[in-house]
């Protein structure tokens, strides 16, 4: 353990148990929470997101949660300003902050430095390429315009290879090229960073928990949510936050494009594919403690490796 300031990463794909866990955590712990997601940022995105509960918030509040407007863009290098700045608030207060989230790139960014982009994900690139076959790659280039204005501004409305990898960066991170073309901050974060991750060994368990997460957030009114946003004059389904798993899919429900059992076919898969990605990048993360969640002794075992780590 370094003599720096720790802070706690609690990473782990979507549907993992991540939220309950770090309530849980907060209750045994002096720990402040710091939210990661970069859809949870967004006003009136609470369904769809997952976003803890009024309840969960007054139980334990959630700090970069509803800090923009789904018409504002919001980047890593901004995320790792905002972070940096309520990690020092949290320490000032005497308590140690808890970063909670599944945007992985954000925990990179946030202690890595922003120099370094995703690897190239053949699955996407594939179905990039059959969207570009059904509507040109000018038309993909226009929704990189909407996405992404300044890096379009760069590549040709026929430069189907950078098209392509611009889109291809945006489905896997959530992050524009542009915001991810920030120099590499000069020197390390200035704090231990102890990492935990969770999620289910069993790969059938995580994706019984998006299936049942996805029709429990449509009891709650998913589709309602999104007809509101949809009602805004100044949002479009290209948008960053429209672009979200499960909002995506919903708006194009609304709009008559897929009917309602398909729609919840393709969020579904979406979001399996989604988790799939962030235990990619989890793997590959360095330092991880991990447990299945799936052990009726994950809690203790996890409150008692941080009192340990953070010498509580």
């Amino acid at each position: 353990m370094s003599d720096l300031p720790p802070v706690i990463f609690l990473m782990g794909p979507t549907a993992a148990g991540k939220t309950e866990l770090a309530l849980r955590l907060h209750d045994e712990l002096p720990v402040e929470i710091i939210s990661v997601d970069s859809s949870q940022v967004y006003r009136g995105m609470d369904i769809g997101t997952a976003k803890p509960t009024l309840a969960e918030q007054a139980r334990a509040p959630h700090r970069l949660i509803d800090i923009r407007d789904p018409a504002q863009s919001y980047s890593a290098a901004e995320f790792c300003a905002d972070a940096l700045r309520e990690i020092q608030t949290i320490h000032q207060a005497g308590k140690i902050p808890l970063l909670v989230g599944g945007t992985m790139f954000y925990f990179r960014a946030l202690e890595f430095g922003l120099s370094d982009l995703p690897s190239a994900d053949p699955e996407v690139r594939a179905r990039l390429s059959e969207e570009a076959e059904r509507i040109g790659w000018p038309a993909m280039h226009a929704r990189l315009q909407a996405i992404d204005a300044e890096s379009a501004a760069r590549i040709h409305a026929n430069d189907a290879q950078r098209i392509q990898r611009a889109l291809e960066i945006y489905e896997l991170t959530g992050l524009t090229l542009a915001s991810l073309r920030v120099p590499k901050a000069e020197g390390k974060l200035p704090y231990t960073p102890v990492k935990i991750a969770l999620w289910p060994q069993d790969r059938g368990l995580l994706h019984n928990r998006i299936q049942q997460r996805f029709h429990a957030m449509l009891a709650r009114g998913l589709v309602q949510e999104v007809e509101l946003l949809q009602q805004r004059a100044d949002l479009t389904s290209l948008m960053p936050s429209m672009r979200t798993v499960g909002y995506r899919q919903v708006w194009e429900y609304l709009t008559n494009k897929v009917g309602f059992t398909e729609m919840c076919e393709k969020a579904i898969t979406a979001t399996r594919q989604f988790a799939k990605r962030q235990i990619t990048w989890l793997r590959s993360y360095p330092d991880v403690h991990v447990l299945d969640n799936e052990s009726s002794l994950f809690f203790s075992q996890y409150a008692d490796y941080l009192k340990q780590k953070i010498r509580l």
